[in-house]
């Protein structure tokens, strides 16, 4: 993927950032600032590594997309951050993941904000290429990264051999320490990319 179409990318990333902050300001009743500092093409090896090592414990929320474009993402964020979340979303400030079993208020907030950031992303990348992509209904996991991404993989016939990786740091105004950093990976299928592309009006040479 070239240098061009990557700046593509992050660009729809960052208008994409632009809604989902605008949305979780209005669900958090407080300012919120979110960035895409980078976007990357990663293997799927690679992707794991990014996402803190296929051992390590995270929460991600996965969907589906359908449409002229096929494909996945899912949205995994550090069990630290996650919590931080939670405790903002809803009156369970002493909630931890290292005392199961879990809230079923406090795993639907997660999924909310989950729901949101993806929402987000996808209606940018939806408007800018003029395509239908339809979101399947948002799963939420709390498992190690390498189970997490299989799950979500692993009934798919089809898949491409890569993921794009965009990066995401959300900030608070009211804290100036505070940064929270998550990873949204979009895997499109065989053929979908160069769709997209296509619909964007970018050569593949370009």
């Amino acid at each position: 993927m070239s240098t061009f179409q990557l700046d593509v990318l992050q660009e729809i990333g960052n208008i994409g950032a632009g809604n989902a902050a605008t949305a979780l300001s209005t669900l958090l009743n407080r300012k919120i600032d979110m960035k895409v500092p980078s976007v990357r093409v990663l293997s799927f090896e690679e992707m794991m590594e990014a996402a803190g090592g296929s051992e390590t414990v995270v929460a991600s929320v996965f969907l589906r997309l359908e449409g002229e474009a096929p494909g996945s993402m899912f949205f995994i964020l550090p069990l630290n951050q996650a919590e931080f979340f939670i405790h903002q979303v809803t009156d369970e400030v002493n909630f931890s993941f290292t005392n199961p079993p879990y809230s079923e208020i406090a795993l639907s907030a997660l999924q909310e904000v989950g729901n949101i950031l993806s929402g987000s992303y996808l209606s940018a990348l939806s408007d800018f290429t003029g395509l239908t992509l339809l979101p399947s209904v948002p799963s939420l996991s709390i498992d190690m990264v390498g189970a997490t991404i299989s799950y979500g993989l692993i009934e798919l016939s089809q898949m491409g051999d890569f993921a794009i990786l965009i990066d995401t740091i959300l900030t608070g105004s009211d804290t100036s320490n505070e940064a929270i950093q998550g990873h949204f990976f979009l895997l499109p299928d065989p053929d979908s990319l160069e769709i997209m592309f296509t619909a964007l009006g970018v050569s593949s040479n370009e």
